[in-house]
């Protein structure tokens, strides 16, 4: 059977930055307060005429470009988000057209925070029963559109972005899966810790649960994705997780065991781009140079629907 691979990545930022400085000036905090308790220090913030699809578009054409293809190559388009307003047509409509694609199949993934590694699984599944060939896997959102400014707790946290990777079918040359199994699964009946209700919609979360959920249950979870892929934690070159705030980050990293690799910690620069954080991220990483090409990274997200989804992928 066919696999994939990622061969290339790219992401995108609004221009404005919001420091921890900024937000003492619209809520009772301070950037002491912020930095201790979730370790973001800026977030950049889409203004009103930079639409969802406009973010992942110029991420997924950075991608396209890294990648040496031509946009009307692809031929499955899977946009994760979860602060689309419109219904129809979708984000991954609207990036297809923006970008002058010929006649992809467009899907909208709304996982939120694991978003981006249910598209991943997603598109790996259709490159492998043959549905597709050359896939735009994008996670994008506007969390600023959908804070609440007033409430400290959670506007702290919030930031907006896109990340795209280009994924491929690949024969397996190169002895190991390009992306590995997925593990995915949720805990309904914890769903409600995390939010995005309402007219307007407003993101709220009880910050205690989700935060003993992800620390506790999850580490355990991210070694079984390991397992499925025949690698060892220690053998990890890097590892990144869903950059939702540092506290949790750090630790759940620990508990993995990855003792030797690069622990992504974009949120502090970032703060939480709900389905961008972990293709921005990883972006930023390869970008860099901090991780070598081929060598094995865990993705993982969690978050909303207290939902979780990770893979170990080789790095393009």
């Amino acid at each position: 059977m066919t696999g994939s691979r990622v061969v290339a990545l790219g992401h995108y930022q609004p221009a404005k930055v919001l420091t921890n400085d900024d937000l003492a000036a619209m809520v009772d905090t301070s950037d002491e307060w912020i930095t201790s308790r979730v370790g973001i220090r800026t977030r950049h913030v889409g203004g009103p005429d930079e639409p969802v699809d406009e973010l992942a578009a110029h991420a997924a054409a950075k991608a396209l470009a890294t990648a040496g293809l031509q946009a009307s190559g692809i031929d499955l388009v899977l946009v994760a988000t979860s602060t689309a307003i419109d219904r129809s047509p979708s984000m991954s409509a609207r990036v297809a057209a923006r970008l002058g694609m010929g006649s992809p199949a467009v899907m909208d993934i709304n996982v939120v925070c694991s978003g981006f590694t249910h598209a991943l699984a997603t598109a790996d599944h259709a490159i492998r029963a043959g549905a597709a060939t050359r896939a735009l896997v994008i996670g994008a959102d506007k969390m600023g559109d959908i804070a609440d400014w007033t409430d400290r707790s959670t506007c702290v946290l919030v930031g907006d972005g896109a990340g795209a990777a280009v994924v491929v079918a690949d024969q397996g040359e190169s002895g190991a899966p390009g992306i590995g199994p997925v593990l995915w699964g949720s805990v309904p009946e914890m769903g409600n810790a995390v939010r995005i209700e309402g007219t307007p919609p407003r993101f709220a979360q009880e910050g205690q649960s989700v935060y003993r959920w992800a620390t506790t249950q999850l580490p355990p979870i991210a070694r079984r994705v390991c397992e499925k892929a025949g690698i060892a934690p220690e053998d990890l070159a890097a590892v990144v997780l869903h950059q939702a705030n540092l506290r949790i980050i750090e630790p759940v990293a620990r508990k993995i065991g990855a003792v030797n690799a690069v622990i992504a910690r974009d949120v502090v620069d970032s703060g939480n781009t709900s389905a961008a954080s972990i293709p921005m991220a990883l972006s930023k990483l390869v970008e860099r140079g901090e991780i070598e090409s081929g060598a094995p990274v865990l993705l993982f997200g969690f978050g909303g629907n207290l939902s979780y989804a990770g893979q170990v992928i080789r790095c393009p």
